[in-house]
């Protein structure tokens, strides 16, 4: 019970120090999703407890034994020729619990700099990095209670500025066994920065609390999840300059569109499926509410919001492929290999 105690009172202190919303917040890569599994079921926490290393990321609590001597790489080709990426390791030491490293990184690529006349100066370049170390044990020797912590050294260069960064994690997960259910909470980097961009201009981080749950069904291979993204704040909403307000052509009087608690709440759901057609072929799908509100053109919705993929096994190796539409504009495409290193060692034994 006192560690539930202790989680609570985390949750709670960080809830008032780092509630922010998104646009506010330096190190937004680090909301990025690279896992293709992850994109493909809506882009936010997969609440599955199962070996997949790539899950981590989302929340440390669901790094388990069954992932030692995993090694993952993840790789996203993103809009304006933006790539990132992640690649990751997992050991279990019996004694004291599982252990992951990786690394999250992202390439904005090539730009050309100016000066305020147009003329060119010549280019630069801009990337963002984060070094992860995750831990996770079960409380009591209760392998249905997890517990787990991310550490995240943070560097980020933009052309000539620079700046430096620690964040945490910090997730719980609960297994149902007999009901086939699983239960995910994480508080998402809540941190600072420790070297600035600019001297005292201290911004905060993405800080973001989710929780999520997945049941699958006993007699059918399908497996559902259902995650509530960005509960340090509930309104989610923001004017968007883009919709202009309707105008009473008889009275002249201005109508300012009037966002319903009901749209609030949704913004926060994020909807997931894994259809299990054999361990070794999965096809998977997502729809996430606040992408298609916020990303979406009305007068043409089209797929906004939706997202697919599928993973497979060939020999030793998991291959997996995610597809995220955003807006009209294009989707992005995930790419996850993932192979257990100790299947390797047995086979040279």
């Amino acid at each position: 019970m006192k560690h539930y105690f202790y989680l609570i009172v985390f949750v709670f202190s960080v809830i008032r120090a780092n509630a922010q919303s998104g646009g506010d917040n330096t190190y937004e890569f680090l909301n990025l999703s690279s896992s293709a599994r992850v994109a493909a079921m809506g882009g936010q926490l997969v609440p599955v407890k199962d070996n997949d290393l790539n899950l981590v990321f989302g929340n440390p609590a669901l790094l388990n034994p069954e992932m030692s001597k995993q090694l993952t790489f993840s790789g996203v080709g993103y809009f304006a020729d933006i790539k990132y990426g992640y690649a990751a390791y997992a050991q279990d030491f019996e004694k004291y619990g599982t252990f992951a490293a990786g690394m999250h990184y992202v390439n904005y690529g090539d730009f050309t700099e100016t000066d305020n006349t147009g003329e060119v100066l010549g280019s630069f370049k801009a990337a963002e990095y984060s070094l992860n170390l995750s831990y996770a044990r079960t409380i009591n020797n209760d392998s249905a209670f997890t517990v787990g912590a991310t550490l995240k050294t943070i560097y980020s260069s933009l052309e000539d500025y620079s700046s430096v960064g620690m964040a945490v994690d910090i997730g719980a997960n609960y297994y149902f066994d007999e009901a086939l259910v699983n239960l995910s909470l994480v508080a998402k980097n809540a941190g600072r920065q420790l070297t600035y961009y600019r001297d005292g201009n201290n911004e905060p981080l993405p800080f973001e609390i989710e929780l999520g749950a997945s049941k699958k069904l006993a007699k059918a291979p399908l497996r559902l999840s259902l995650v509530l993204q960005n509960l340090e704040k509930f309104d989610l909403t923001y004017k968007d300059p883009a919709k202009e307000n309707e105008t009473d052509p008889i009275t002249g009087e201005v109508t300012e569109e009037k966002i319903t608690f009901g749209d609030k709440a949704l913004r926060h759901v994020v909807l997931g499926a894994e259809i299990l057609l054999s361990k070794n072929f999965h096809i998977r799908a997502g729809y996430n509410f606040r992408r298609r509100n916020e990303l979406g053109v009305e007068t043409k919705m089209s797929t906004v919001g939706l997202s697919w993929g599928l993973g497979f096994r060939i020999s030793k190796f998991h291959i997996s492929y995610g597809r995220a539409t955003y807006h009209l504009a294009g989707a992005s495409n995930h790419f996850s290999l993932s192979a257990n290193l100790g299947e390797f060692y047995k086979k040279a034994q």
